[in-house]
């Protein structure tokens, strides 16, 4: 049993025994400007008791004084009791700690399937990918860590108008043009298409005004859009040329994105492709007008009405018996779920769709699905940078491979700028920048609570100081150099520590963070925010940093005490190993 929950036991009996009532209680940790570990806030009292909060606090705390051993004192500031506890108590949490070292959680023999990236075949991966791919690895990692059989999976959107105003795009004007002949990228080669295709559209679109038309009857009758759609229902009739075209296009695309994912560490256990999935959730709707769920118009479109889920009526099937964006999204959940019988499955998917899964999920429920009550939209807020917002079409996206390259070359500039790796070797210092700079990125994407729209920076996300990747991996680097001089100096990191020591309270701050990972961990899960691991990692940092300015390490005359406090900064930089290993980041044995 931990100390909190010794401590909210202890708190439960002191209710009890001095005012005759129960109730759950629940600690936070106190506040750093105030003396204390723990606090427990004692206004929701107030009224039952009728006695002030001051009073309620010193009676509470009087009794846990008397009572429990390890509570050496505390204070009341207004309605706050801070409880202090002895070091011993705190010692031995240590060693207990010591002892049985959490990597994972307790195995649930459950399993959950997480589903990111999500990418479209018309343009590389760009800046808003990489917050969405970084989510969806982080907490697939995260959830493993809870004890949760992890499925990660990714669906392809490969067809659609999207895919063919590349394809006509490059069938008028690529001029047998390959990533191989170009020297571009596959993916690239794909996106400058579509570009291509947006500007001539437009083009279109101007001249067609010009002649009178209105802007939304020019959209609708451009030439270049007529043909991109005649192309799509060429496709869909399986026209052996579009497909030709179609399967080289995307083989360029998908050869890029795994160049992409490898770059930036993360990788899927199967993939599905819209191509294959799009016409599955045509049975799903014939099923539910059977049913009764669905109704019919008399222009023969399917539709379902939501409002009694706060919802509206939502089009599942168009008049001409062709789907829509639902029909293929309830065929293909179905399908995961009949490949993977996972408890939970989680999209990571913008902000933006929001609406689309809630009907999404109500639609699985109408069905009688019974997995729909597992299934959860990880939202997430859009990511802007400095100049204003991103737009694919426009090419005004930050591209995941510059972006990534030139983190790179900012963390050599700046590495070298310390001038600390001089007896590196060529690959080590190239892997020590990569490190780095995947460190930063996504550091600085996964900090921030997931739903929050967030700003990137990416000069101060490679900054060695403040809340950022580097300052964490420097951290870790730091501590490894002083257990390396131990080592060299014969001295051993022990495995048992002494109980009989006088603590600082830094060092009770320290252990305390440490002791603290596997609620941290759960937090993370239950939450799905790897913002909770970021976030915890950089206290943890910023703790050790405040102990290591007060306390000597090697320099300590007393042994016993040195030897603590190495053990101390082991179990420091293995958690800020682990910690960091869930957000996908590694962290360097040296910098």
């Amino acid at each position: 049993m931990t100390l909190d929950t010794q401590l909210m036991h202890g708190i439960e009996n002191a209710l009890q025994s001095l005012y005759q009532i129960n109730m759950e209680i629940s600690l936070q940790s106190t506040r750093k400007d105030f003396e204390g570990s723990y606090t427990f806030v004692v206004f929701p009292l107030v009224k039952t008791l009728k006695k002030s909060p001051a009073d309620i606090g010193q009676a509470i705390g009087d009794y846990l004084v008397q009572e429990i051993p390890w509570v050496s004192r505390y204070n009341v500031v207004q309605g706050f009791l801070n409880i202090v506890l002895a070091d011993q108590a705190w010692l031995t949490t240590f060693q207990h700690d010591l002892d049985h070292p959490v990597d994972h959680l307790p195995k649930r023999h459950a399993a959950v399937m997480v589903e990111y990236s999500s990418p479209n075949t018309n343009k590389p991966l760009h800046l808003g990918h990489l917050r969405n791919n970084f989510l969806g690895h982080a907490m697939a990692r995260i959830l493993d860590a809870n004890g949760w059989d992890v499925v990660k999976t990714c669906l392809v959107n490969d067809r659609g108008i999207h895919i063919c105003k590349s394809m006509i795009a490059y069938a008028r004007f690529g001029q047998g043009e390959t990533p191989t002949s170009s020297g571009i990228k596959g993916d690239h080669l794909a996106g400058k298409y579509y570009v291509l295709f947006d500007q001539l559209y437009k083009k279109e679109i101007e001249e067609l005004k010009e002649q009178g038309l209105p802007e939304e009857e020019a959209k609708k009758k451009a030439p270049i859009f007529l043909a991109a759609q005649d192309l799509l229902v060429r496709w869909e009739q399986q026209d052996p040329e579009v497909l030709a075209l179609w399967n080289t296009m995307n083989g360029w695309v998908y050869a890029g994105f795994r160049q992409t994912y490898d770059l930036i560490g993360v990788d899927f256990d199967k993939t599905y492709y819209e191509s294959d999935t799009y016409l599955l959730g045509k049975e799903l709707v014939e099923e539910g007008l059977t049913q009764g769920v669905f109704y019919q118009k008399p222009d023969n479109s399917v539709w379902i009405d939501l409002t009694e889920e706060g919802l509206d009526h939502k089009l599942v099937l168009r008049s001409d018996g062709t789907s829509v964006y639902m029909t293929q999204d309830l065929g293909t959940t179905d399908l995961k779920f009949s490949d993977f019988p996972t408890e939970k499955s989680i999209w990571v998917v913008g902000n933006e769709q929001d609406y689309h899964f809630q009907v999404l999920f109500a639609i699985m429920k109408r069905l009688g699905r019974t997995y729909a009550k597992g299934c959860y939209h990880l939202s997430y807020g859009m990511v802007d940078l400095p100049t204003g917002k991103m737009k694919s079409r426009e090419g005004t996206v930050v591209d995941a491979d510059d972006l990534v390259k030139e983190m790179m070359e900012t963390a050599e500039e700046t590495t070298r700028s310390r001038g600390k790796i001089d007896d590196f070797t060529p690959e080590e210092a190239a892997q020590l920048f990569r490190m780095l700079a995947l460190g930063a990125l996504k550091y600085f994407l996964l900090k921030v609570e997931p739903k929050k729209r967030m700003l990137f920076n990416p000069q101060e996300s490679i900054d060695f100081q403040g809340n950022t990747g580097p300052f964490i991996q420097y951290t870790h680097a730091r501590i490894r150099s002083i257990l390396r001089k131990a080592a060299s100096s014969n001295i051993h990191i022990p495995t048992q520590i002494s109980t009989e020591l006088d603590l600082t309270s830094t060092e009770v701050a320290l252990i305390q963070l440490v002791h603290d990972y596997p609620a941290q961990l759960a937090k993370a899960g239950q939450e799905y925010a790897p913002s909770v691991m970021a976030n915890y990692a950089f206290d943890v940092a910023k703790q050790f940093n405040s102990f290591y300015a007060e306390c000597s390490v090697l320099n300590e005359p007393l042994e016993k005490l040195r030897d603590f406090r190495l053990a101390l900064i082991k179990q420091v930089a293995d958690t800020l190993r682990k910690s960091m290993f869930l957000l996908g980041v590694d962290v360097p044995e040296r910098m």
